[in-house]
């Protein structure tokens, strides 16, 4: 058994390495376009602990949660260029918002009705998948530190985010090919796809650099500087309810100094890497989560995998009417939900199955998703509290 903590450490980076060096080669693609990187990187270590390879408790697991979450944030922030994603037009927000609002008002509406085959903490499980459902894995594990769900219930629900959400995106893009049909159902004025090709035409394209040494250490101080000093800013204020703790506080106030961070020069640490170094710290903290899950949680997986359809049903519903009201294309009805469900990986190939030159739409679309994704989930947790 690996039980020193800087063995551990090891172990994990070994496993990210791993996953994402063999997603890589050719022969592995198609099966990881299926099931990606980032379930592996939380079921291997699962299964190491769980066959007694690394232990299931440990400090390195304790410290991981409290400090690396809200540093990844940070940097995953850091690009959310809020007034490019203003000027995507008032149809594409509303459209973006309404996805949104689907889940949020969705979790509560299968809590209800699933409440009776679930465990009397299932809401917290729905909190934090409403998350990922709006902000992507690292939303999700934010608001499951923040409301305490039980790794237990973390292991079926990244399955059903897995699945349902992919799922999901395979029959968006089927879709994709009714698009003329359903505009002229919905009377869609086609003009907004110019004007959208034209907004996008005035982007500033990012504007790559290698990652030099100062670059880095100015990622590792922002991150944690800005981490620990939120996590402090946190205790100071009062606990709200089971929802409100002061790791929540600090979760927010980390999300809302990295978002106000991006309107600064700071931004531009985008242009480094600044988000692949997020994710590193990201799915470290994933790993360490799967390390503490029970590998029994996978066989509840049935019961939540149909609540999960039922609440993309819900939400494509809500899509749906409010593109018909505002006259909007499905083309940005199926990227809103996609930059939602899916986050800024997937929803970028929506946009361009859709319309080939608009996968940027979809990328700021799903950026938006990180900035909503905390106070959506947050809210989404608290209603389905409130629910049980």
């Amino acid at each position: 058994m690996i039980t020193n903590p800087t063995e551990i450490f090891s172990y994990f980076a070994f496993i990210i390495f791993f996953i994402y060096k063999v997603s890589q080669i050719k022969l592995f693609q198609k099966f990881f376009r299926y099931l990606p990187p980032v379930i592996w990187i939380y079921f291997l270590p699962m299964l190491s602990s769980a066959i007694g390879i690394i232990p299931r408790e440990s400090e390195l697991y304790e410290w991981t949660k409290l400090y690396i979450l809200p540093s990844a944030l940070v940097l995953l922030l850091l690009s959310a260029n809020i007034p490019v994603i203003i000027k995507l037009g008032f149809k594409a927000i509303i459209m973006f918002l309404t996805g949104s609002f689907g889940i949020i008002i969705g979790g509560p509406i299968v809590l209800l009705i699933f409440k009776h085959w679930l465990p009397p903490d299932a809401w917290k499980g729905i909190g934090a998948l409403s998350g990922s459902w709006m902000g992507g894995s690292a939303t999700m594990l934010a608001i499951a530190q923040s409301i305490k769900t039980p790794e237990s219930l973390l292991a079926p629900l990244i399955v059903v985010d897995t699945v349902v959400g992919y799922g999901w995106m395979g029959i968006v893009i089927f879709l994709s090919a009714f698009q003329d049909k359903v505009d002229e159902f919905n009377r869609v004025d086609k003009t907004i796809l110019i004007e959208l090709n034209k907004k996008m035409q005035n982007l500033t394209e990012s504007k790559r650099r290698f990652l030099n040494f100062t670059d880095f250490a100015t990622m590792i101080f922002v991150a944690f500087g800005v981490g620990i000093l939120s996590l402090k800013l946190g205790k100071i204020l009062p606990e709200i309810g089971v929802i409100i703790s002061h790791y929540t506080w600090g979760i927010i106030i980390a999300t809302t100094i990295g978002v106000a961070l991006s309107f600064t020069k700071l931004s531009e640490l985008e242009f480094s890497g600044s988000n692949h170094v997020g994710n590193f710290l990201l799915y470290f903290l994933l790993a360490s989560v799967g390390a503490r899950a029970n590998i029994h949680g996978i066989f509840e997986t049935p019961i939540y995998m149909l609540m999960g359809i039922l609440w993309i049903l819900i939400h494509a519903t809500c899509l749906f009417i409010v593109g018909r009201l505002i006259k909007a294309p499905m083309f940005l009805m199926a990227t809103s939900s996609q930059a939602n469900i899916g986050g800024p990986v997937t929803a970028p190939i929506v946009a361009s199955v859709y319309q080939s030159a608009l996968a940027p739409v979809g990328l700021l679309m799903a950026v938006a998703g990180n900035i909503v994704g905390i106070y959506g989930g947050l809210l989404c947790a608290q209603l389905c509290y409130i629910c049980i």
